[in-house]
């Protein structure tokens, strides 16, 4: 009969203080919290002639909104508080690409508003999204 201290002991102990430290990280990060609409808005420009915009959004909430300009203007809210973070806004052959997320164990939160000319067909992900103002 092994007694403390027998062979499996440093095992255990190793075990023991592993689980430990993961359950103190859960409870630790629990605590941290992030919501995109507190963050700072940072806002890009994109010259734009063509008559139709596909919106990539990669399942980012994105706000598109028909407004008297003859650009597109893109605001992203991004908080984190974990995680590596890959933020890209790219506007290329009339496909706008944004995203912002966070990768590895990660806590963030993002948003998009994207401001499109009145008159533009605005697709979100290759389908109609029913944004077109009038001239």
């Amino acid at each position: 009969m092994a007694g403390v201290g027998g062979p499996g002991a440093g095992a255990a102990l190793r075990l023991g203080l592993g689980l430990g430290l993961v359950v103190a990280l859960g409870l630790g990060l629990t605590g941290c919290s992030v919501d995109a609409s507190t963050a700072a808005p940072e806002s890009k420009v994109f010259p734009f002639h063509g008559k139709t915009l596909d919106v990539r959004t990669h399942e980012v909430a994105t706000d598109l909104v028909a407004v008297d300009r003859e650009d597109v203007k893109v605001t992203r809210w991004f908080d984190s508080a974990a995680g590596s973070e890959h933020l890209s806004w790219e506007l290329k052959g009339g496909v706008l690409d944004i995203d912002a997320g966070c990768s590895g164990f990660a806590i963030c939160d993002a948003k998009f508003k994207v401001e499109v000319p009145k008159g533009v067909a605005v697709l979100r992900d290759g389908r109609k999204s029913g944004i077109r103002g009038e001239r």
